[in-house]
Protein backbone atom coordinates (compact mmCIF):
# COMPACT_ATOMS: atom_id res chain seq x y z
CA UNK A 1 0.00 0.00 0.00
CA UNK A 2 1.70 3.31 -0.96
CA UNK A 3 -0.23 6.58 -0.02
CA UNK A 4 -3.70 4.78 0.45
CA UNK A 5 -3.49 2.81 -2.94
CA UNK A 6 -3.29 -0.55 -3.64
CA UNK A 7 -0.64 -1.36 -6.49
CA UNK A 8 -2.99 -1.86 -8.72
CA UNK A 9 -4.32 1.07 -8.81
CA UNK A 10 -1.28 2.29 -9.19
CA UNK A 11 -0.37 0.15 -12.34
CA UNK A 12 -3.74 1.52 -13.51
CA UNK A 13 -2.44 4.86 -12.99
CA UNK A 14 0.52 4.43 -14.67
CA UNK A 15 -1.12 2.87 -17.74
CA UNK A 16 -3.67 5.37 -18.15
CA UNK A 17 -0.27 8.15 -17.82
CA UNK A 18 1.36 6.30 -20.45
CA UNK A 19 -1.54 6.05 -22.91
CA UNK A 20 -2.07 10.03 -22.57
CA UNK A 21 1.15 11.00 -23.07
CA UNK A 22 1.32 10.65 -27.06
CA UNK A 23 -2.00 12.01 -27.41
CA UNK A 24 -1.07 15.38 -25.00
CA UNK A 25 2.05 15.68 -27.39
CA UNK A 26 -0.22 15.54 -30.39
CA UNK A 27 -2.83 18.13 -28.96
CA UNK A 28 -0.05 20.87 -27.92
CA UNK A 29 1.55 20.62 -31.57
CA UNK A 30 -1.76 21.07 -33.02
CA UNK A 31 -2.49 24.17 -30.21
CA UNK A 32 0.56 25.90 -31.27
CA UNK A 33 -0.07 25.75 -34.87
CA UNK A 34 -3.63 26.68 -34.33
CA UNK A 35 -2.56 30.12 -32.19
CA UNK A 36 0.43 30.61 -34.64
CA UNK A 37 -2.30 30.72 -37.29
CA UNK A 38 -4.68 32.94 -35.76
CA UNK A 39 -2.12 35.71 -34.82
CA UNK A 40 -1.30 35.70 -38.60
CA UNK A 41 -4.61 36.12 -39.20
CA UNK A 42 -5.02 38.71 -37.07
CA UNK A 43 -2.20 40.54 -37.88
CA UNK A 44 -3.22 40.47 -41.60
CA UNK A 45 -6.59 40.91 -40.99
CA UNK A 46 -6.55 44.28 -38.54
CA UNK A 47 -2.95 45.09 -38.95
CA UNK A 48 -2.75 45.01 -34.39
CA UNK A 49 -0.89 43.45 -32.29
CA UNK A 50 -2.63 41.68 -30.06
Amino acid sequence: MFFGLEWYWWVIILVALLISIPFKIKFMKWWSRRQQEKKKEQHGKWGDDE
